[in-house]
This record gives structure tokens, sequence and C-alpha cells, in this order.
């Protein structure tokens, strides 16, 4: 079976986990009408996985990219989307057999609001972000703490992203993208609805230098968040950032405690990062009215 309605994008640089994500979708129990694989390291590889798929009866359209960062993927993938809703994931998530087919049903049920849902952590190694909570939330303002958008996991009207735009492609946001997305949109009255039974399988390749080099792009990219926003005067997100700052301090000491090297390299990461992160989303902030 296949839903009309919706379409996937999945930005990818050319990684081969990739080949898992789309035997996910092809052997859903619905599969979508398209999924766009839009490939920003310009693997020819990919290309040939994308026709080999396509040929086994999963529509997939080869988006070549020659430009840089994830929100610049989904937006190039986002403009070629004809179908009414589409659903986002990355090329190291797997979605489950009912991924399509529930953020279907969710979104014919609530075409006005964002779906986002479960990031599972999978069985190798070490995963850099997963949300694994159990309760259905629907979220109509932002919170202090975090706002329920995976941004490898979420499903969103067309009509949406007109309404309020594709993602934040500047630098200084690189990997903060899902986050300001999710404030931009409860700040224009959008909510978030997330479904625990909405499931992604988060796969763990990156060794422990690499997860440490993430965890400084995740806090300058959300400190660049910030910064953008505490230029156009925004009191909320100066609480936000003050609040994460010390969140972020407390979880270095207590990683450091419970000689958690893991844990303790990401609140290293984001106590030493975000201000520095706050400064140039500050002067990017200030780039245009």
């Amino acid at each position: 079976m296949t839903a009309d309605d919706v379409s996937v994008v999945i930005p990818t640089l050319g990684r081969e986990l990739l080949r898992r994500c789309l035997e996910a979708l092809a052997a859903a129990d619905v599969r979508p009408a398209r999924v766009f694989v839009v490939d920003q390291g310009r693997v020819n590889a990919l290309e040939r996985m994308a026709e080999e798929f396509h040929a086994a009866g999963l529509d997939v359209a080869y988006l070549p990219s020659m430009r840089t960062g994830r929100s610049a993927g989904l937006n190039d993938g986002i403009r070629q989307v004809t179908t009414e809703f589409l659903a986002i994931t990355d090329d190291d998530c797997v979605p489950a057999a009912d991924w399509v087919a529930k953020a279907a049903a969710l979104l014919r049920r609530e075409p006005g609001t964002i779906v986002s849902g479960r990031v599972e952590a999978g069985d190798e190694g070490v995963q850099l972000s997963v949300s694994t909570g159990r309760d259905a939330i629907v979220q109509r303002r932002p919170r202090l703490t975090f706002d329920r958008l995976s941004g490898g996991n979420m499903a969103i009207a067309t009509a949406i992203v007109r309404r309020i735009g594709g993602f934040e492609e500047d630098e200084c946001m690189r990997t903060a993208e899902d986050a300001e997305y999710a404030y931009r949109a409860l700040r224009a009255g959008i909510p978030i609805r997330y479904a625990p039974d909405l499931v992604v399988t988060h796969l763990g390749w990156r060794r422990e230098a690499e997860r440490a080099a993430q965890y400084r792009s995740y806090a300058l990219s959300h400190g660049g968040f910030y910064g953008w926003y505490l230029r156009r005067g925004d009191a909320f997100i100066a609480a936000r950032a003050a609040f994460h700052w010390l969140r972020s301090l407390r979880r270095w000491v207590a990683g450091g405690i419970r000689r958690d090297s893991d844990r303790a390299a990401f609140g290293r990461a984001y106590a030493l990062g975000l201000l520095p992160g706050v400064v140039a989303g500050w002067r990017h902030g200030g780039r245009r009215p």
C-alpha cells in the first residue's frame, strides 16, 4: 500500500547507512508516495542505490546538492515535494514498519499540527540523541527545557512549511535547525504533537572523538540559535539560555562524579560552547531585519 499524500525527505552526506533507512521504507506497512534523497556528499554509489530501490518499487528520487548544512539539504528536498504532507528522517535512522502509516493518520486528523515521536537507540555504539518518552503530549508554547520536536522523526503539512518557511540555513545554527524550527512554529501558534508510537531507531556510528566534536557543534549551534533571538529582544530565550547553561554545568559535574565520560563530554561541550555560540548568533542575527 502507498500513502499517496505523504512524501519523505532524507538529507545525507553519502553514508552507506542510508541503505538501512531505505530498506525500512521499502518494507513498510505503507510506503510513501515518494522519497527524496538529497545527497550533499555527492557520492555516485548513492545514486546507484536510489536507482536500485526505485527499480524494486520504492519511488526514490536522487537529488545531488552542492550546498552544505542539513537545513540546506532539507530545504532542497522540501522544494520538490508536491504531496499534501511530508515526513523527515535522517540517513542514520531506521523508521518503524508503521512509521509512514501513523504519520499520515496523525496529519490527516490534525493537519495544522507538526508531528514528532520517539527516537530509540540502536544496538550499535552510543547514540548522540534519543527521545524515549512514553506519554503523548501536545505542546502549544515554548518551554524552558526543550521543545518536543526531533529533526530525524517529524512530519508536517506542506501548507505549514509555506506559512512559516523552511529550515534556517544560517551557519551559526548549523546543527540546531530543528530546535529553531520548533521554536518558530510554536511562536506562530502551530502546536507540536509528540506521539510515542511514531518511532525511528537512531543508529550509533560515531566514535568517541566524533561524538565529542558533534557535541561541540550542538553547543555552538544552540548558542547561535539563542543569540539570534536575543538580538531581536526575546526575553524568553534569555531565560532558556541561562537554564540550559546551568543544566549543562550540572551534567558535566554529574558525569565526572559517575565516571560517565560521554555525559561529562556532553555537559562540558555545552558549558564551554554555549556562550561563544550566543555571541556568533548575536552577530549573525543583525544581518537582516
